[in-house]
């Protein structure tokens, strides 16, 4: 199995990239997410890979950070749940909050991935709700809940919701208190301007 793949990115679509490492071009799948942390990377970049066989083919899922890949893993062990739909759960939210929704059995957000219905979610939530740690999974709801904070304050302050939820996916772990949150998405919103 392959576990990482560190090399320069060479070529890049909609839903995958190309690394090339020693030579040889590796076609890895990933979310959008990924795509826009590594787009126009210069030099080596690293993604953590999930080796998928079947019985016609091979194929690499990638993602920048192993909690990704950790969740991902688990969506791909529900019942009915391939690589692929576990990339569009992957992209309707940040990591930390579909794990929070699971926790949380919030079924609406898990809803919004194109082919999960209410059964889906359901199906998901009762599977992997055993499977989050506790901890890990208090922490990502009150993360949760200051971005949810920050996001009503920025709109409140007219940015648009899309705009937002970049911003807010990008504050770096180490800034944890609302204040700090918020004050690095209002420099990153006033940059894009």
């Amino acid at each position: 199995m392959i576990y990482s793949v560190k090399g320069k990115v060479t070529d890049e679509g909609d839903s995958f990239v190309v690394i090339e490492v020693g030579g040889v071009g590796f076609r890895v799948s990933t979310d959008s997410r990924t795509l826009r942390n590594i787009a126009g990377a210069e030099g080596e970049v690293k993604l953590f890979c999930y080796t998928y066989f079947r019985e016609d083919r091979l194929e690499l899922y990638g993602f920048n950070e192993e909690e990704t890949l950790r969740l991902f893993e688990m969506l791909i062990t529900v019942s009915g749940i391939g690589p692929k739909t576990a990339l569009g759960i992957l992209d309707v939210d940040t990591v930390p909050n579909i794990m929070a929704a699971i926790i949380e059995k919030r079924v609406e957000l898990l809803t919004r991935t194109s082919g999960i219905g209410r059964k889906t979610a359901e199906r998901i939530i009762l599977e992997l709700h055993s499977k989050i740690k506790l901890p890990k999974a208090k922490m990502l709801t009150e993360k949760m809940d200051v971005d949810r904070e920050i996001e009503e304050a920025l709109a409140g302050l007219g940015y648009g919701r899309t705009d937002i939820r970049r911003v807010i996916e990008a504050v770096p772990e180490s800034e944890k208190t609302l204040e700090e949150r918020l004050k690095f998405a209002l420099k990153s919103l006033g940059r894009r301007k």
